[in-house]
């Protein structure tokens, strides 16, 4: 059993019982430096938006990292643990953009847009390497291919602890890495007891509740009733199936109510403002 500590510091915060706080940030240098001194457990560096670009995200991650606060803290884990968004939608299945992600250290992916079990199951196996049937915990199949140089660089150990650990948690418990997956239309609702009843290795639901709204009728009226109905049906699915849920747009309005719904994974505000961070985790007793 290895000795390292938890390396992914949204993982920490829910093995703890606690929400978890992360945003979605561009990949820009002077972004991540700001972020190195929050208090963030993590950041999703967004590539469906904004374009992907692979370079620009592992300098952004180069520059989360700082010295000074490794040194102190006695463990390779950054402070602050850099995820990212592919930009391909679940149907598109493009594998290639989880195995780049995580091969320059991403300790997890958001897959935007899931909405069948076979999305789902090629997002889950995206993240994990080959192994034989007979070997535990085979499902999904993983078929992430065999490239961590720079990720085991990144993460400050061993080939072999890599190995150990680059596997996705839940499912695999040492697991560091974490397989979010966007639900953001009424197909993924319909599909979602499915989806969390036959694909294990799911570390959280992320609704989006922008797309969802607009299949809807009501274009970014998040709180229109109508779409808060929607986001409480996938709120009682995940429950039912003990997965973690979560909120896309948290802030000081909002943060009490999320929190008391159950919502787990928690997105707060723009880089530059941390007023929405601090009130929610005030409310998540962070």
């Amino acid at each position: 059993m290895s000795t390292l500590p938890r390396l992914n510091g949204i993982i920490r915060a829910l093995e703890a019982g606690q929400p978890s706080f992360t945003l979605f940030a561009p990949c820009e240098v002077e972004t991540a430096i700001e972020l190195q001194a929050s208090k963030y457990d993590g950041v999703v560096f967004e590539g469906e938006h904004r374009g992907w670009d692979i370079k620009s995200l592992r300098d952004s991650m180069q520059y989360l990292l700082n010295r000074g606060q490794i040194v102190t803290a006695g463990s390779p884990a950054p402070a602050v643990t850099p995820t990212a968004r592919i930009p391909a939608n679940g149907v598109e299945m493009n594998q290639f953009l989880a195995k780049q992600a995580l091969d320059v250290g991403c300790y997890g992916i958001v897959f935007p847009h899931i909405s069948t079990v076979a999305e789902a199951y090629n997002a889950v196996a995206s993240c994990r390497y080959q192994r034989l049937k007979d070997k535990p915990l085979y499902e999904p199949a993983g078929i992430r291919g065999d490239g961590p140089m720079q990720a085991t660089r990144y993460w400050g150990i061993s080939q072999q602890e890599y190995y150990a650990r680059a596997d996705v948690w839940p499912l695999a418990p040492q697991g560091e890495i974490l397989v979010v997956l966007q639900i953001e239309d009424t197909a993924g609702i319909e599909n979602l007891p499915d989806i969390l009843k036959n694909v294990p290795g799911i570390g959280a639901v992320l609704i989006g509740e922008g797309d969802l709204s607009q299949e809807l009728g009501y274009p970014r009226q998040t709180e229109h009733k109508v779409v808060l109905d929607a986001m409480a049906q996938i709120v009682a699915t995940c429950k039912q199936h003990k997965v973690i849920v979560g909120h896309p747009h948290v802030a000081a309005a909002n943060a009490e109510r999320v929190i008391a719904e159950g919502y787990r994974y928690l997105m707060c505000a723009a880089p530059r403002n941390f007023g929405a961070l601090e009130s929610a985790r005030k409310v998540g007793g962070r």
